[in-house]
């Protein structure tokens, strides 16, 4: 990975923006093949104040969420040139599992490969970790453009 991919880098590439930009740091890329991206959790979230006050935890259709924004950015860079810049639509999951709780304090590290790559699909398969526990899993469809 020859690019740095820092959250001014992420903000590049995706439209979202605080409080929903999800993911802080690429770690690794490989265009058409994967990517690995980073996201601290801390008790600032604003989604802790009501999931749940007394025991904050992460709610899992954020952690989908962030997969895929993760998976956004690969498909991104994994586009010709000339179609980049053209918007990505989550389109669905399949396959979503949660094995754990995550928390603040915890780094979640996300882990998204390409299955299929299509003029106007993509479907990636993704899993997120905590101290290289799995914590979920799914499988993501966007459409691209």
């Amino acid at each position: 990975m020859g690019k740095t991919y820092d959250i001014q880098a992420i903000m590049e590439f995706l439209p979202h923006r605080y409080p929903f930009i999800l993911i802080d740091r690429i770690l690794d890329l490989i265009p058409g093949e994967k990517i690995t991206a980073l996201k601290n959790v801390t008790i600032n979230e604003p989604f802790f104040q009501g999931h749940f006050p007394t025991f904050p935890i992460m709610p899992g259709v954020l952690i989908v969420e962030a997969m895929a924004q993760t998976a956004g950015v690969l498909a991104l860079e994994s586009m010709p040139a000339e179609k980049r810049g053209a918007p990505v639509f989550f389109m669905g999951m399949d396959k979503v599992k949660f094995r754990k709780p995550v928390v603040p304090g915890d780094q979640l590290i996300f882990e998204v490969q390409i299955l299929k790559f299509r003029s106007k699909v993509v479907k990636a398969s993704g899993q997120a970790l905590v101290e290289n526990n799995v914590v979920a899993e799914a499988e993501l469809m966007a459409a691209l453009g």
